[in-house]
């Protein structure tokens, strides 16, 4: 039967109105073979948690390029928490300053892809977490 497939929600937050690069990365990981569910733009934190819940992933991806991700990311968090998902895999992307990382990090995020990271990056390190 095989390993099941793993399930990603990949989320914009807030207010942003660019999707391109998330669309991008959604399409690579599904042509990686994992199943990929996309909520479209400006998504509250509870529209993402719940989403996450309904659909069972395996991994929140959560794309920012406004800016915002240093408000939205502690208030995902939480919500995913509360909502039971403390061991889900987060991976943030976009644009994201260098010194910023380590921070998101110490919020829970696993990893942070930068523009200009491969696909093929993305969809390795999924696969290695989601093996360990």
């Amino acid at each position: 039967m095989g390993n099941p497939k793993i399930r990603i929600l990949i989320a914009k937050a807030g207010l942003d109105g660019h999707d391109r690069g998330a669309k991008i990365v959604a399409r690579a990981l599904m042509d990686a073979g994992m199943e990929v569910i996309y909520t479209g733009l400006r998504q509250t934190v509870e529209q993402i948690a719940t989403a996450a819940v309904q659909e069972d992933v395996d991994v929140v991806g959560l794309s920012f390029l406004s800016g915002d991700h240093m408000v939205l990311v502690p208030k995902v968090m939480q919500k995913l928490r509360e909502k039971g998902l403390e061991n889900i895999l987060v991976i943030a992307g976009g644009i994201i300053l260098k010194h910023q990382i380590p921070v998101l990090k110490k919020m829970g995020v696993q990893e942070v892809f930068l523009p200009g990271t491969p696909s093929a990056e993305i969809a390795s390190y999924i696969r290695q977490y989601m093996n360990n």
